[in-house]
């Protein structure tokens, strides 16, 4: 019988440029020490170790939390793209739910090269290809400019000429991203910029300019789950829950659609939402604050509609209207985001996770979403993996 997934303990590091030097061994053991703090337990209790990463050999995972001991327990290393930290979060949720163990501990961390993303083997078939070919039958794909940059474009021009939105609205997105962000000591771009800043940054592709993409960062952080009865047992206090989780990769009409914002996971994320709200029993409406994959200001707006946070079409007066932010209706990203934190691909998911859980135990600070008491999460990568969590107040 499924049981209740209680969040143990939640540990994020800051953020940092590649240029400073931290190596992901380092950055992980950072994240792993502060959750096993926040969880008040000792290394020696977790039962199963999932880690997530992206740029990394095998076993990367072991590498870091050898550091805390070598007990012998199961260590996975997840690898799913931009959305591996969830993943990871997303299997150890799983092994804890359905009895496995009672404790598991779930990090994500990434040592990220400087620079746009770019394939790291060439001399074997690339997992986006049969992306890349649908793609370019509508939006001619240019081989000098980095790749993904050119995806997200694609979407962002389908989305404006289906709906007629205006341009504009992307770069809205990351000016809110800078508000929310300078009250995020986690974040490596905490400055206020205008619309202006954001509209007459260097282009990067099509109508997407550098201060509306991610940059890479490195960073790390950690979520340990475990069961009620773990819990009981070892004095943690039941503060924050998984109240319900999904995992979705790509079904056939992705590659019959033609349409960019199908490619860029728009459908995956509509499917796990969905899953996630039927399974939970709630409503869009009822979530409180949400922290979403904007690794590009149009995926944000994207998946303001894919998580059902407003109509399909209707981003653009959500936007507007302040919805997307503190006063409004939901407060989505209120760290900053992957915009204004930067996106250690293998941390991103764990650190919204980090996010979420401080909200709901009202432990924010500056960026507290008064009353929060249910918080969605949402991780996406290319090829394709989405994960949405949504995790509730424990009264």
């Amino acid at each position: 019988m499924a049981r209740r997934v209680l969040v143990a303990g939640v540990g994020m590091v800051p953020f940092r440029k590649p240029s400073a030097g931290a190596t992901y061994d380092e950055l992980g053991r950072g994240a792993v020490r502060a959750v096993l703090d926040d969880a008040g337990l000792p290394y020696d209790r977790i039962q199963q170790v999932y880690a997530g990463y992206v740029y990394g050999d095998s076993t990367c995972g072991q590498r870091v939390v050898y550091g805390f001991g070598r007990t012998a327990v199961p260590v996975l290393n997840v690898n799913n793209n931009c959305a591996s930290g969830s993943s990871a979060l997303w299997l150890a949720h799983q092994a804890v739910r359905s009895g496995a163990v009672e404790c598991a501990l779930a990090v994500g961390f990434e040592q990220m090269p400087p620079g746009a993303l770019s394939a790291k083997w060439n001399d074997r078939p690339h997992p986006l290809t049969g992306f890349r070919e649908v793609l370019e039958e509508v939006y001619p794909l240019d081989p000098a400019l980095p790749g993904t940059p050119q995806y997200f474009d694609a979407a962002g021009r389908e989305y404006l000429e289906k709906y007629g939105a205006h341009p504009e609205t992307f770069a809205r997105v990351a000016v809110k991203a800078r508000r929310h962000a300078a009250n995020n000591p986690y974040a490596v771009f905490r400055d206020p910029i205008g619309l202006d800043d954001v509209l007459g940054s260097p282009v990067v592709a099509g109508g997407l300019t550098r201060l509306q993409c991610c940059p890479p960062t490195c960073g790390a952080a950690a979520a340990v789950v475990c069961s009620e009865e773990f819990a009981r047992a070892n004095g943690i206090a039941p503060r924050v829950a998984i109240a319900a989780q999904a995992l979705h990769s790509d079904s056939d009409d992705v590659f019959t659609r033609k349409s960019a914002m199908s490619l860029v996971g728009t459908d995956v994320t509509r499917a796990a939402a969905t899953e996630v709200y039927e399974r939970a029993g709630v409503d869009a409406r009822d979530v409180d604050v949400v922290e979403l994959h904007d690794c590009f200001t149009v995926n944000e707006v994207l998946t303001y509609e894919g998580l059902g946070l407003c109509e399909e079409g209707g981003a653009e007066k959500f936007i507007s209207d302040g919805d997307n932010t503190y006063g409004g209706r939901i407060v989505t990203n209120p760290s900053g985001g992957l915009l204004s934190k930067g996106h250690p691909l293998g941390a991103t998911g764990l650190a919204q996770t980090a996010e979420i859980t401080w909200q709901l135990r009202g432990e924010a600070g500056a960026r507290q979403v008064d009353g929060a008491r249910l918080g969605l999460q949402h991780n996406l990568g290319l090829g394709t993996a989405g994960v949405v969590t949504l995790f509730e107040k424990v009264s």
